[in-house]
């Protein structure tokens, strides 16, 4: 008698099939899948096991195979179907049947099962890509039966994209004629918003995976169709990412160009208007397609930045000059007598320049090099009356407290380089946009001159010398970063922000968020710190298992943001167990634990893995090189070797469930988040349980304890 296999190779699952009942079977993991899929075949008298297999009955549906059949766990619902290969040879027959009713039956279901990449390799296998293309490009004899027109095309495009995405084939093998079809949906002013939404993810497809694709579309859209799409809230997301990756895609000798079209159609005004304050409140993906956005607008300063200045061009000379002659309304001829060098000197040195003989050498590195002169000549054409009062001001103070304009400016503009990330890609996942940044032609020269002002301001309330000008601009970074924090939605309500961000209130702040040193050293209160500690941590513990049983929805990583598809996953209430499943769209209230069809008990956790050591993490080579995404990303490796993946949608998120995994394993809480929350109310406690001794000095030691008594004869009067 052969040995029965371990139990951790026997999952349990029901199998169904129309018109019968379901069997209920011990799925060996061992056994080859096609003598299971034979031995259910013949528990329903079923011939031809080879033309069957197996799907899952819940979700997405896909198909079972080899390399995925691990994935089963316990419980599962599993589905008798015909086998990927005749259902690909099966509706390739009845989309190209000349009924029309059949055709639209086939089209919808092969929509659904294109997600499916096992049945995806089937029907590519078999030309199905080129037959949709056909489809599409002969379009026009849909269009006799109007009624289903767009809704059989709708369903050709959702297949054909997500077949696409599966990355089988290459998308240069796109043929031209197809493209022209595609780009005709998106340029005609009225088409379904179905096919607008599909054909625009095509074409974005096509400029992101092919630079000579990227060319042909966009010979054949216009920018300007594309913005004009915009006023239509359910097609706007998609416009905005092929603009997107139009722009991302333009060579970096025409992004310029690109940019100066998109001025002229007025993107910024439609964007400001219609989406930023629409009727709606902006959604995750449009927010992550503003940030894109923004990103690579600011990603044209680029080359200005790391631009030096040529110190022997009289050109860029001449603009040092320009601002010497607006701030003390000198003679406009640049060449003049060694008296008039001397006074030139004297006046660059007024102006805060760190080589007042040669003012030109304070642009030679970079970052910031050319762009810091771009924007002190800005604020001193644009809004003279301030440069003006800063240069003059600060002439007119004491010699140790002048605030350096020139230097201020260039290190000013290296900072904001910093905060905004100048010249770097955009994160995927990452929504951070500020709406500010749109409500103006020139965001950047004008966020400039806000800072400038900052500046001047902050170094005058820290009367401020040379020598405190690195602590200076540490306050100032932490005034912006903390005002851009709040999202300020114009340029003039981040200056009331700021206004609020004085010195004394950065101090204030400061002071709040951690405990002073020096009151909190002396050995009375350390020893309560640590007593205390214990209580808090177990509060932050109970918080992230409470979180974790309320439960959070996770996105799944795909090629396309806007066909998003979701997962959510909760711990049950007894901490026991955890239960997850597929979505079809991110919910909107508790999830119930009986739509969460998979389970992991607790109790098979064996480790918990973060950043790059994830196994998803690794299988996705270009994950890698995205930071963001990487420092998201977690897993839970459980028997007997298999791993069930995340990417947190913010680092809140992240802390959250590492916390609460980790407090479910018994190790300690080393998010940054608890770190956080521990300081927090470590902080309140201490404060409350002093409360009754402010103003008392506590002793460094406690007090001596006394001598003992000469004798122990003591007695009580009761009278």
């Amino acid at each position: 008698m052969p040995a029965m296999p371990p139990p951790s190779d026997i999952v349990k699952v029901a199998i169904e099939w129309p018109g019968a009942n379901a069997q209920l079977i011990e799925f060996d993991q061992k056994k080859p899948l096609a003598s299971i899929i034979r031995e259910v075949c013949d528990g329903w008298s079923l011939s031809g096991s080879e033309q069957f297999a197996l799907r899952y009955a819940d979700g997405p549906q896909l198909y079972i195979t080899e390399q995925s059949r691990g994935e089963m766990k316990n419980g599962t619902i599993l589905r008798l179907a015909i086998s990927p290969m005749r259902a690909a040879r099966q509706l390739l027959e009845r989309i190209q049947s000349h009924g029309i009713d059949a055709r639209l039956e086939a089209l919808k279901e092969l929509a659904k099962l294109s997600a499916d990449p096992t049945f995806a390799t089937e029907f590519i296998n078999m030309e199905g890509l080129a037959t949709l293309a056909r489809l599409v490009e002969s379009g026009t004899q849909y269009e006799s039966y109007t009624q289903f027109f767009g809704e059989m095309l709708a369903f050709t495009l959702t297949a054909f994209l997500e077949l696409m995405d599966h990355g089988i084939v290459s998308w240069d093998l796109i043929s031209v004629s197809f493209i022209k079809q595609i780009a005709g949906y998106v340029n005609q002013p009225m088409v379904d918003v179905s096919i607008l939404q599909r054909s625009l993810a095509i074409l974005e497809s096509m400029v992101l995976n092919s630079h000579s694709l990227y060319q042909r579309v966009a010979q054949e859209t216009t920018v300007a169709q594309l913005i004009a799409h915009l006023s239509n809230q359910e097609i706007q997301t998609y416009a905005i990412a092929l603009i997107n990756a139009l722009f991302l895609k333009t060579p970096e000798d025409r992004r310029q160009e690109m940019a100066s079209t998109l001025a002229q159609k007025h993107l910024r005004g439609i964007i400001l208007n219609h989406i930023i304050r629409g009727n709606r409140p902006v959604k995750a993906e449009m927010a992550h397609q503003l940030y894109v956005l923004q990103v690579l607008t600011f990603n044209l300063l680029e080359e200005r930045m790391m631009t030096k200045m040529d110190p022997n061009d009289q050109t860029q000379r001449d603009i040092i000059f320009e601002l010497r002659r607006i701030a003390f309304d000198g003679d406009n001829d640049p060449s003049g007598t060694e008296k008039r060098k001397a006074i030139y000197t004297k006046d660059y040195k007024m102006l805060g320049f760190t080589n007042p003989v040669n003012p030109a050498m304070d642009f030679t590195q970079t970052p910031p090099g050319m762009l810091a002169l771009d924007n002190m000549l800005y604020l001193a054409k644009v809004h003279q009356d301030t440069y003006i009062r800063i240069v003059l001001e600060n002439c007119s103070r004491e010699d140790k407290h002048e605030c350096p304009f020139g230097r201020s400016a260039i290190e000013l503009t290296r900072m904001l380089c910093d905060i905004l990330q100048v010249g770097e890609l955009p994160n995927e996942g990452c929504n951070n946009f500020h709406p500010m940044f749109f409500t103006h032609e020139r965001a950047w020269e004008e966020f400039f001159c806000v800072c400038i002002q900052l500046l001047n301001k902050t170094w005058k309330e820290m009367r401020a010398t040379a020598e405190d000008f690195n602590k200076v601009m540490t306050v100032v970074r932490e005034q912006i970063t903390r005002a851009l924090a709040m999202k300020p939605p114009s340029l003039e309500q981040l200056r009331v922000k700021l206004r609020s961000l004085s010195y004394s209130e950065i101090l204030r702040l400061r002071q709040s968020e951690r405990m002073s040193q020096d009151d909190f050293q002396s050995p009375p209160i350390i020893e309560l710190r640590e007593r205390i500690q214990p209580e808090i941590l177990e509060l932050i513990k109970q918080q992230r298992l409470n979180r974790l049983c309320e439960g959070s929805c996770f996105r799944k990583l795909g090629n396309r943001r806007r066909q998003e598809k979701f997962w959510f996953c909760r711990l049950s209430l007894n901490h026991k167990v955890l239960h997850y499943g597929d979505l079809d769209e991110s919910p909107q209230g508790e999830v119930p634990f009986e739509l969460l069809t998979d389970k992991i008990p607790v109790s098979d956790i064996k480790a918990v893995l973060t950043g790059k050591d994830c196994p998803h993490m690794k299988e996705k080579s270009a994950l890698k090189q995205n930071k963001e995404v990487l420092e998201l990303a977690f897993s839970i490796l459980y028997d007997p070797d298999e791993a069930l993946n995340f990417v947190a949608p913010n680092k809140y998120e992240y802390c959250i469930w590492t916390d609460g995994l980790s407090a479910l394993l018994g190790k300690e809480l080393g998010s940054d988040l608890t770190r956080s929350d521990l300081d927090t109310l470590m902080s309140m406690e201490m404060k409350l349980r002093l409360l009754d001794l402010e103003n008392i000095t506590i002793p460094e030691a406690p007090p001596p304890v006394p001598k003992e008594p000469s004798t122990y004869n003591f007695t009580y009067n009761y009278g």
